[in-house]
């Protein structure tokens, strides 16, 4: 009997032994996976095929790899938000410097109310530009960020093309542009109504912008058996082949463009919000020849 006990607590001891020196290798592959995750260096896969210590490494190589991702993430958002910065610092220092000029200038007391009408004008000018710029980088970024959600509906495009229209065409007029709308027939397209009506301004507004005085804007819509294409053809300088894709990038400003006024932002908002109508915007130019942008919207169904 003292036999069978013996037996037993040798058992035990040597069982207590085994568990202790399983314990002990155990925490230092725990101890060397922690090490691994802090240091950000690959995760050793235990040896052992089963057990609780090598499904305990693969999830800390899952835990890496998502601290890892999470990392490089918030390393973009970080790129991202000082680019933006850089970029509105770009866009708002020649309009401010221009606004503390002027006022400046207004300043000075002897000044004719000529002069001064004059110099009001200018600064006026400047800071609805810094206004425009303002709200044109907000709605860039909500809707970059889907903070802004909009819903299309099944709507005429005419009432929304005439609004983008009137709201350009004080400044065809002054550069004695002539904006024609070729006749088409009622036509239902998912779209939001003011929205779109934006994004065609802002691509009536480049026309304008970019076309020589006494020239013509032809506006055509046609529709195709899934989409409707609205074009807007002007008689501007047109675009190298080589931008065409570029032109639609956050804050890309042709070297030619280098003279006019402008921020890098309006063709960028038109193809933003074309995406969430789930449209889409193209543009057809040849240097010297005027260029033709195509809106491409859903027919209803």
């Amino acid at each position: 009997m003292e036999a069978v006990f013996l037996g037993i607590a040798v058992l035990c001891t040597g069982f207590a032994l085994w568990e202790r020196h399983r314990s002990r290798v155990m925490y230092r592959e725990i101890d060397r996976m922690m090490d691994e995750i802090l240091s950000a260096e690959p995760v050793t896969i235990s040896d052992l095929k089963e057990g609780p210590l090598s499904a305990l490494s693969y999830k800390a190589r899952r835990l890496q790899e998502r601290q890892n991702l999470e990392v490089s993430g918030a390393s973009r958002e970080k790129e991202q938000v000082k680019m933006l910065v850089s970029n509105m610092s770009h866009q708002l220092k020649t309009p401010l410097a221009n606004v503390r000029m002027y006022g400046e200038i207004l300043e000075n007391q002897e000044l004719s109310e000529e002069q001064r009408r004059h110099f009001f004008g200018k600064l006026r000018r400047q800071t609805e530009k810094i206004q425009w710029v303002l709200t044109s980088l907000l709605k860039m970024v909500r809707l970059e960020q889907d903070v802004i959600t909009f819903e299309g509906k099944d709507a005429d495009i005419k009432p929304t093309l005439l609004q983008a229209v009137n709201s350009i065409y004080e400044k065809a007029d002054k550069k004695q542009i002539q904006i024609q709308v070729e006749k088409f027939p009622s036509l239902y397209l998912w779209h939001n109504p003011s929205w779109t009506a934006e994004a065609l301004e802002n691509l009536l507004e480049n026309a304008v912008k970019y076309s020589p005085s006494g020239s013509t804007i032809t506006i055509r819509v046609k529709p195709y058996e899934m989409y409707s294409e609205l074009q807007i053809t002007d008689q501007g300088a047109g675009i190298d082949k080589a931008e065409e894709t570029e032109i639609f990038k956050r804050f890309y400003r042709s070297p030619k463009a280098s003279e006019e006024e402008g921020s890098g932002i309006g063709l960028y908002l038109v193809k933003l919000i074309l995406e969430k109508e789930k449209g889409y915007v193209t543009v057809d130019s040849q240097p010297g020849h005027g260029s033709t942008f195509s809106v491409f919207l859903q027919n209803c169904k």
